[in-house]
């Protein structure tokens, strides 16, 4: 018998609800992703913390298999590790790691800095010197955290200038497992959040002068890797050091 043609527009589904549900579960994966990422990030979550799944789902109000997916992502980031029968914990990055990760940002903000050089307006080089002048105030005047937190932006700034987006969101990640390294191995907890440097590495850059302007970074970074000592019982200490500092 032939279908008429109500019945055959009767026939297809309507998935409105599903596909509003399936948004609303990405806004909030991604809203967990960035939470914990930032805390991460900040040292409010240290390397080796156990991820409460259920408090999680508790409080973005979505259910566990959200939650998973949510860390499913940091996980192939490398912020987080899940360990079997044991759940998923905040990353504890080995030594050799650390070391790839600290040449991996030599090699990526050489090249950025070439890459800013050629293509980055005036406006956005005084907009970056900007940047460092609020540093310089944070630093005099602010708490640690807001130290941190300014001292990553400059970077991500800083890349975002070089018009490769691509290349900015490598360097974001390895910015962020760097962040676990500095609070696993960190041992000059120096309140030097660089901002001198970063003037300098603009004044460089303003001037058109590549070569200095690698230099410099090359000085400021080095001068970050200088407060680590990448010895398999400096994590260890860090993470007893923890426990002294959260019960005494």
């Amino acid at each position: 018998m032939k279908k008429t043609r109500r019945q055959n527009l009767k026939a297809v589904p309507v998935a409105t609800n599903g596909t509003t549900d399936t948004v609303d579960n990405d806004d909030v994966s991604e809203r967990i992703r960035n939470t914990l990422a930032a805390a991460i990030g900040e040292g409010a979550l240290k390397p080796g913390t156990k991820i409460l799944e259920e408090a999680i789902a508790e409080h973005f109000g979505v259910s566990r298999t959200v939650v998973r997916g949510a860390l499913g992502v940091l996980e192939s980031d490398h912020l987080l590790e899940r360990k079997r029968n044991r759940g998923t914990f905040v990353a504890e990055p080995s030594i050799e790691q650390a070391k790839n990760l600290f040449e991996a940002r030599r090699k990526l903000e050489r090249m950025l800095l070439e890459l800013v050089i050629f293509r980055a307006t005036t406006d956005q080089l005084d907009a970056l010197q900007k940047l460092t002048d609020e540093e310089e105030h944070i630093h005099h005047h602010g708490d640690e955290k807001s130290k941190t937190v300014l001292s990553g932006k400059f970077h991500i700034v800083l890349a975002d200038l070089a018009g490769n987006p691509v290349l900015t969101e490598m360097l974001s990640k390895v910015v962020a497992r760097l962040s676990l390294v500095m609070s696993l191995y960190e041992e000059d907890r120096t309140d030097d959040c660089g901002a001198d440097h970063h003037r300098m590495i603009v004044a460089a850059l303003k001037a058109k002068d590549l070569g200095k302007a690698q230099d410099l970074m090359d000085h400021h970074l080095a001068d970050i890797e200088g407060r680590v000592r990448l010895t398999e019982g400096q994590g260890d200490r860090h993470t007893f050091m923890a426990v002294l500092e959260n019960f005494s």
